[in-house]
């Protein structure tokens, strides 16, 4: 049988390559720049860009495998001695141009350890996908968790509140205590179990991915067309501020890639191309800015809600 890793690097080459093809159709003007790129230490990536656009503002849907001796950061961040790995993943972020049409962030991967004699000594998968909107449309925030249970469900009953659960705790600017958004999925450390090969870990993460177009694609639909002003960019903008500080404070994948010696464009892919910190900003009382930032101090069951 063909490897886990060769699978599943062979899986997210063809995921993104239907994501961006998918993208540039709703943009209708701007086209994913390539960029391929190879590490020093050992394999590399094949990084797309897509920026100005009429609906997209910049995003990138990112897509790398990488090996060799594990740094030792992450030796010790992973409590372990000298050992190889393998790190293949799609990553993406999208931040588009209307402040009535959310941010989105989704990421799959996975990881091999290996013994000096090039034995598999630790292996799991991780991703999940989030939306981060700056104003609240409840039927959108609905619609992303509604394809979200139905990717899990077929794989477990209970993975969708469990994943759910840690992805309102992940994504979550503690030194501002509130979410950085509404919320997805977010699962790591996906690993051989008594109910879950690791085959059956492959197939549940490539259902999550092959559902991202299907939550995220008709919110596009739905709110790029509509009319706002410099009061809803500015607000956008301010908001983007908050996604930059968990990217740069709490995210571990921008801390992984960056103590693996991963490619620094990559890596910053992420953040928005115009951002503002206002000092002490507060929104209006009673506006749709308030309205927002009070469902991010709150966990909301958004199936119930």
């Amino acid at each position: 049988m063909e490897p886990i890793k060769d699978r599943f690097y062979a899986y997210i080459q063809e995921l993104q390559d239907t994501i961006t093809a998918k993208l540039e159709a709703i943009d209708g003007e701007a086209r994913f720049k390539e960029d391929i790129w190879k590490r020093e230490e050992g394999g590399g990536g094949r990084t797309r860009v897509i920026e100005n656009g009429k609906v997209f503002e910049k995003g990138g849907v990112n897509i790398s495998a990488v090996h060799g001796p594990l740094p030792k950061a992450m030796q010790n961040y992973f409590t372990v001695g000298d050992v190889d790995f393998f790190a293949c993943g799609l990553s993406l972020v999208l931040h588009p141009k209307s402040p009535m049409v959310p941010t989105v962030h989704a990421n799959w991967r996975y990881f091999e350890m290996y013994d000096k004699q090039g034995n598999i000594v630790d292996q799991w998968f991780g991703g999940g996908q989030d939306l981060t909107p700056y104003y609240l449309f409840e039927e959108d925030a609905k619609h992303f968790h509604q394809v979200c249970k139905q990717a899990c469900d077929k794989h477990h009953p209970e993975f969708y509140t469990e994943y759910k659960k840690k992805c309102d705790s992940y994504f979550y600017n503690a030194h501002r205590g509130e979410a950085r958004g509404i919320g997805g999925l977010f699962f790591d450390y996906c690993k051989k179990n008594e109910q879950m090969a690791m085959s059956d870990w492959f197939n549940f993460v490539s259902e999550v991915g092959d559902s991202f177009l299907e939550a995220y694609v008709p919110i596009v639909e739905r709110r790029k067309n509509l009319e706002y002003g410099q009061k809803e960019r500015d607000w956008q903008e301010i908001r983007r501020g908050r996604y930059v500080e968990f990217n740069l404070v709490h995210d571990k994948g921008t801390l992984f890639g960056l103590k693996t010696n991963g490619r620094i464009e990559s890596i910053l892919m992420s953040l928005p191309p115009r951002v503002q910190w206002v000092y002490d900003h507060h929104p209006e009382t009673g506006s749709e800015e308030e309205k927002l930032v009070k469902v991010l101090k709150n966990i909301v069951e958004w199936l119930d809600y």
